[in-house]
């Protein structure tokens, strides 16, 4: 055949799935639910009866877990839902730029800088203020449906 090497560039992410479905019936309160295609934490659920026409509804009331906007959605509660899989993950804070994005240590040793300050005034002001103090820290990333933000803050004391 041919001697020559091929190269493939993959411009493609790994096919996995963003959100997985799950019964609208079966979504409780402090669970995840997918409102107008935004990753939500459900902070309230009523389910209405069987009415005329047969179908019991859910009505969901949710926050964006990255903009903090309320959002609801009346679905039947025996149709799907899409629910979208939230990781949490612990980076080591190791610098803050000028134009705002942090520099982390994550657990293989390699650094991620692809990440802004968080929006939130109280915890932007912590992990700033810490950090000039120069104070050990561990942030907290959570990461849905292709977006990723600083959601909570542990001081590992100084350095």
């Amino acid at each position: 055949m041919s001697d020559e090497e091929h190269q493939f560039e993959s411009k493609a992410d790994s096919g996995a799935s963003k959100t997985f479905p799950q019964q609208a019936g079966t979504i409780r309160k402090g669970g995840y639910i997918n409102i107008k295609n935004r990753p939500c934490k459900v902070v309230e659920v009523s389910t209405s009866k069987t009415g005329k026409h047969g179908h019991a509804k859910c009505n969901f009331v949710g926050i964006d877990i990255f903009t903090g906007k309320k959002l609801e959605d009346i679905v039947p509660s025996s149709h799907n839902c899409d629910v979208p899989h939230v990781s949490r993950t612990d980076y080591q804070l190791l610098d803050i730029t000028e134009d705002g994005f942090v520099s982390l240590l994550t657990d293989n040793g390699d650094t991620k800088d692809d990440l802004k300050l968080p929006t939130d005034e109280a915890l932007h002001k912590q992990i700033t203020e810490g950090f000039a103090e120069g104070k050990d820290m561990i942030v907290s990333v959570m990461s849905a449906m292709g977006e990723e933000q600083i959601c909570g803050l542990k001081d590992i004391g100084p350095k």
